[in-house]
């Protein structure tokens, strides 16, 4: 029987969200073995001059403990 747990994490980039992601997930992977999904839980952005600077996500990273 396997066993997941979750784990809360923000990643941010200057380009797009999905770029954020993408850097959220690798730098997960780093850390944690066996991951299975994630879930973008919130998008926001910081604000510089009338533009987007920065994206930020909040995203749930669902992972399959060891044996």
């Amino acid at each position: 029987m396997s066993v997941a747990r979750v784990t809360e994490i923000t990643a941010a980039s200057k380009i797009s969200i999905e770029d954020a992601i993408k850097k959220g997930v690798a730098r997960a992977d780093e850390t944690l073995d066996n991951i299975k999904s994630v879930w973008v839980q919130d998008v926001n952005a910081k604000v510089k001059d009338g533009e987007i600077d920065e994206w930020l996500v909040n995203m749930k990273v669902t992972f399959i403990l060891k044996d």
